[in-house]
Parts: structure tokens; C-alpha cells; sequence
């Protein structure tokens, strides 16, 4: 009888965090494999918890306006710039 070894995941098979990435399933920036591990944004040195998308490179976040909806029912998202870090937790 053989056995089949499978790998132990740790933390070096989490796929790299991208550039740009949204929570919204329907964006074409929407990487599910991401989001199967807890994900942490840095933003001007605070951690947040209120992200809906971010881009490192160009240094923005957006986030929700308080309780305000759109016509669609999805939160008014605002643009926040600053430095952004992206991270594992």
C-alpha cells in the first residue's frame, strides 16, 4: 500500500498580494485565492477594516460613506489617498 504525502500549507503558499484588489466579486480586480486567507490594509499608518478596494502603486483606498447606498443598494464608496500597505494577518 502507498500513501500520498500531501504538502502542509504555511505561510509561504498564500498567493502574492496584488497591486489593486477588490472585495466586490463582480470587479474585473476580484481574486477569489486571496481572499481564502485574512487580509490586513495599512493605510497612512492605521489599520483599517473598512476597505472595499485599494491600489498600492497609485496610493488610494476606497471605503464607505458612512450609510449612505447608491440606486443599486451597494454602500457610496469614497477615494481615500494616502500610503497604502497590504498584508497578511
Amino acid at each position: 500500500m502507498t500513501e500520498t504525502n500531501k504538502p502542509v500549507t504555511s505561510a509561504t503558499s498564500r498567493p502574492e498580494l496584488p497591486d489593486h484588489l477588490s472585495i466586490d466579486p463582480r470587479s474585473p480586480f476580484h481574486i477569489r485565492a486571496v481572499f481564502e486567507h485574512d487580509i490586513g490594509i495599512r493605510f497612512n499608518g492605521k489599520e483599517r477594516n473598512d476597505v472595499e478596494e485599494y491600489c498600492v502603486s497609485e496610493g488610494w483606498v476606497r471605503v464607505p460613506a458612512g450609510k449612505t447606498l447608491d440606486r443599486k443598494g451597494q454602500p457610496l464608496l469614497i477615494k481615500l489617498k494616502g500610503q497604502v500597505e497590504a498584508f497578511y494577518r
